[in-house]
């Protein structure tokens, strides 16, 4: 017999000679265990069809429904279990079928109802528990995710709120499910998103302190969704309201301020609270990265970041100087100590004035004086942990920190340990303190047979690989210059070629690894490195394969070994009398390495890009980490600038994500790097297809970092290419155009086209004749008392035919769409005639053609402007171009003479003449 698949298949006859209903039960009840769900079903039908009691009709009813949920027919199922009901309605068995119809159709409201009798009549029931504890999870988790989509609408979320939703959110919260607190925290973000007064009071129902906690939880997805909600309070906070309810609620704020102390300062006590996961730590300080220091030292206030230092620089410390392993007392992630180097470099960044950064310093030396002094062995490795945290942060704080009475010389001493641990600490702390020049000498002088020894001796890879690091340090001391090498001819390759074998090794943790990623960051200042490096297929493929591990302390690293093996730092040819002077007067002359020269840049780049460095970098600028700092973001930007570079690499960048991972860099970062990265878009924008290159609305935000580049601290060559590409967006669509124009971009191009450079006053002309399609652009041209329309006749007439192109084209657009300006072109030169004829006379037939639009507008705007044509030279011009091909040059000189004719300024047939 086989089982009949998923699916109603026909009903099987049952057997024949079987008549009573209780011999066709038996024979649908064996059918069914051995699977033949049709032939039962079959079974339980015929019986039916005989004289059944009520009883028996019950049962029967009841069994089709197990068959009809056998084969997945659920809405069948629930017709025969509830006419099992209307029979008896105390047949549990029938209630149980029903309820697990109901629960596949989702309807799960009406599903509960019936397990809730189910269990009434059978309270010891397990199976009917569970299921009812299953189902009740189920319509929470529904009910929850409906919240969230709710929540995404303001009015959604007003809603909600109004109707106590934050206790209920509360209530999914203290369960402790993960799905459920997800929903909460997601519902959360949409009734708090830039809503003050909601912020508050939500605040204030769940309590700061329980809000702050679930950051420290195990889970990193439930960890990360209250990261997000705590961000949204902050930028609520912060900005106040901006779709702001005005009710009686508005009487909830007390103090903002006060609110974003008490958030503030509860994340700083997360901070050194045992039990708190590592992420979860990690997560607090991302968000005090954020939410500590003004966005812009313009704002004069920094009150926020001097009450941080006072009331919890301590407690970032003792986060920076905790040991991921073996673990302490507090559980921090490979990530954690340079969170916090970056968390105190802000804050250091974000002080005003020496007074400010002496009590800075001064907190810092008294923590690691009370770790280093009267602690033992343990008190002073925390105090040089705490060391190596400032020298990869505030490194001002390290150096002084540093040059405490005995640190240094411990350092030293902790490096010969025989414990892994120790040496560790030791080791990374003199790493630390060779890359600060302040130190480097020093250490060249005392530390470089310590770190040779270490690099030659010692058993533990861990330890090696950070002496070798220390090496290379001290060994690209001199950077890009030739001339100045620290160590002995092909020492710095043998140190590269160590680096790239444990950067390959994957049975060395990815903390280790990144180890030898620091190295390659600085040997590749050596051109020769460069080159074998770029060569090492599998060191590349390892190297953009750790960059997108959660080791996310690896990035600035990768981003500094890129910028070396394209050479995109900032170099300038020094000028050849000044290096002659400087021969003469025996000065040091830098040299550049021959294997940097252009020619070698230019095959690093493309065997770069054959290794998939774009699809790396995309996943780099995509982190969510406080670790893509400013700094690692110029860095990037520079690597993408040099990879566009050449014309026939940019279809490879674009194809791998280059150029929406562009526009993220070009709003945010350091200006240099910002603008590195527009110029790098500009270049995308003017050789490809904007509309491919940036699809759906990304392409609306390449608009302001292409007008930053029009600004004058810019380059010419900047200037240029943002002008290109801003002319390619108003070629496009009115929307673009009107985006370019709330930029304030067209006052800047309108002063470009003074420019002396020729090619820069082209390119600005090309861009405001596509700009006059707009309805602004033509309002200004119309407006009285200016020079616009007669800067564009003039170049009409210029020696450049590619200028002469441009402003022609404008005249033509601009004459076409507002016929006024026709009577004022005789107005703003004498020299308007003149030039008109010679853009008829020219060789180029697409000058010509603009040339003869122009004349056309202004026959058909008046007949005053066409009597003086037709009186002039123009007459016997028109009619020559009139008798030749049917091309648009002789259909508009055509429409000129017949419109004269019109006005009867020429008879019919002198055009013929």
């Amino acid at each position: 017999m086989t089982v009949s698949g998923p699916g109603t298949p026909e009903p099987r006859p049952a057997t024949p000679g079987a008549s009573s209903v209780e011999q066709l039960r038996k024979e649908g009840n064996e059918l069914f265990k051995c699977g033949d769900y049709g032939g039962a079903l079959a079974a339980y039908t015929q019986a039916l069809g005989l004289d059944a009691t009520p009883q028996d009709q019950a049962v029967l009813h009841r069994n089709r429904a197990a068959c009809h949920l056998k084969l997945e027919d659920y809405d069948k199922a629930e017709t025969e279990a509830s006419k099992a009901i209307e029979k008896d309605g105390g047949d549990v068995k029938a209630l149980y079928r029903r309820s697990q119809a109901l629960e596949k159709l989702g309807r799960l409201d009406q599903a509960v109802l019936d397990l809730q009798r189910c269990v009434s009549l059978e309270p010891k029931n397990k199976v009917f528990q569970e299921a009812l504890r299953n189902i009740g999870g189920q319509i929470q988790e529904k009910a929850s995710q409906n919240l969230v989509v709710l929540a995404r609408e303001d009015a959604g979320a007003e809603k909600i709120f109004r109707s106590n939703g934050v206790q209920l959110l509360q209530r999914l919260l203290d369960m402790g499910e993960t799905d459920l607190m997800l929903a909460a925290l997601r519902t959360l973000v949409g009734i708090c998103s830039e809503h003050q007064s909601r912020t508050v009071a939500t605040l204030s129902i769940l309590g700061t302190r329980r809000v702050v906690s679930i950051l420290g939880v195990e889970s990193q997805a439930v960890s990360l969704a209250a990261c997000h909600l705590l961000q949204v309070m902050f930028d609520a906070l912060k900005e106040g309201v901006k779709k702001g309810f005005r009710g009686k609620e508005g009487a909830i704020i007390v103090d903002p301020a006060r609110e974003l102390k008490v958030l503030i300062s509860n994340l700083l006590d997360l901070l050194t609270e045992v039990g708190v996961s590592g992420q979860g730590r990690d997560n607090a300080l991302t968000l005090l990265i954020k939410a500590v220091p003004r966005k812009s030292l313009k704002d004069p206030n920094n009150s926020l970041t001097l009450w941080v230092i006072d009331q919890g620089l301590k407690k970032i410390l003792e986060v920076g100087g905790s040991l991921q392993d073996p673990p302490g007392e507090l559980a921090v992630t490979a990530n954690s100590r340079m969170s916090a180097s970056i968390l105190l470099s802000k804050l250091f960044d974000d002080l005003k004035c020496d007074a400010e950064r002496e009590n800075f310093h001064r907190l810092c030396e008294n923590y690691i004086k009370s770790w280093f002094e009267g602690q033992g062995l343990a008190g002073k490795l925390r105090a040089i942990q705490t060391v190596s945290c400032l020298l990869q942060g505030p490194c001002d704080a390290g150096n002084r920190a540093l040059e405490l009475s005995g640190v240094m010389e411990s350092v030293i001493a902790l490096c010969a340990s025989e414990q892994e641990e120790e040496q560790l600490v030791a080791v990374e702390a003199l790493i630390h303190a060779a890359g600060k020049a302040k130190r480097a000498s020093f250490i060249t002088a005392n530390g470089v047979s310590l770190l040779k020894d270490l690099y030659k001796c010692s058993e533990k890879d861990s330890i090696r690989i950070r002496a070798l690091v220390g090496l290379c340090k001290l060994g690209s001391a001199g950077g890009t210059d030739f001339s100045m090498k620290q160590f002995a001819e092909g020492s710095t390759l043998k140190l590269a070629k160590q680096c790239r074998k444990w950067l390959c090794n994957d049975q060395i943790d990815a903390g280790t690894r990144r180890w030898a990623v620091e190295g390659l960051a600085y040997l590749t200042f050596d051109a020769d490195v460069k080159e074998e490096f770029v060569e090492d297929a599998a060191a590349l493929k390892a190297l953009f394969q750790l960059s997108r591990l959660e080791e996310r302390s690896v990035l600035f690293a990768v981003a500094s070994a890129l910028v070396n093996c394209t050479n995109s730092y900032d170099y300038e040819e020094p000028d050849p009398k000044m290096v002659e002077l400087a021969k003469y007067a025996k000065q040091h002359v830098p040299e550049q390495h021959p294997k940097d020269k252009p020619s070698f840049v230019r095959a690093r780049v493309k065997k770069l890009l054959a290794a998939g460095v774009v699809s790396a970098m995309v996943c780099m600028v995509k982190t969510e980490s406080p670790v893509l700092t400013s700094s690692c973001r110029e860095l990037l930007s520079r690597v993408f600038l040099a990879l566009v570079e050449e014309v026939e690499d940019r279809g490879t960048v674009v194809a791998q994500g280059g150029g929406r991972a562009l526009i993220p860099l070009a709003l945010e970062g350091t200006d240099v790097g910002q603008t590195k990265a527009a110029q790098a878009l500009a270049k995308l924008t003017i050789t490809s297809n904007p509309e491919m290159t940036f699809p759906g609305e990304r392409i609306y935000e390449v608009v302001r970092p292409l007008v930053s580049l029009l600004h004058l601290n810019c380059s010419g060559l900047q200037n240029f290419e943002a002008l290109m590409a801003l002319t390619n967006l108003a070629g496009i669509s009115e929307r673009l155009r009107q985006k370019i124009l709330k930029e304030k971009a067209v006052p800047m191009i309108e002063g470009y086209m003074f420019e002396e450079h020729e090619m820069i006053r082209r390119a600005a002309t090309e861009c405001m004749c596509n700009l006059a399609m707009s309805k602004e652009v033509q309002d200004l041209f119309e407006a009285q008392g200016n020079d616009r329309l007669k800067l564009l006749v003039l170049y009409s007439g210029e020696d450049d035919e590619l200028l002469q192109r441009a402003a022609a084209g404008g005249l033509a657009m601009l004459t076409s769409m507002r016929p006024t300006l026709c009577s004022r072109i005789p107005q703003v030169t004498t020299h308007w005639l003149e030039i008109l004829q010679a853009l008829l006379l020219s060789s180029n037939q697409e000058l010509q053609h603009r040339g003869a639009v122009v004349v056309l507008n202004m026959v058909e705007a008046s007949r005053e402007i066409a009597s003086t044509l037709m009186e002039s030279e123009m007459m016997e011009i028109l009619s020559v171009l009139a008798k030749g091909d049917h091309s648009p040059v002789t259909r508009a000189a055509a429409a000129c003479l017949d419109k004269a004719v019109e006005y009867g300024l020429i008879q019919p047939n002198q055009d013929g003449e």
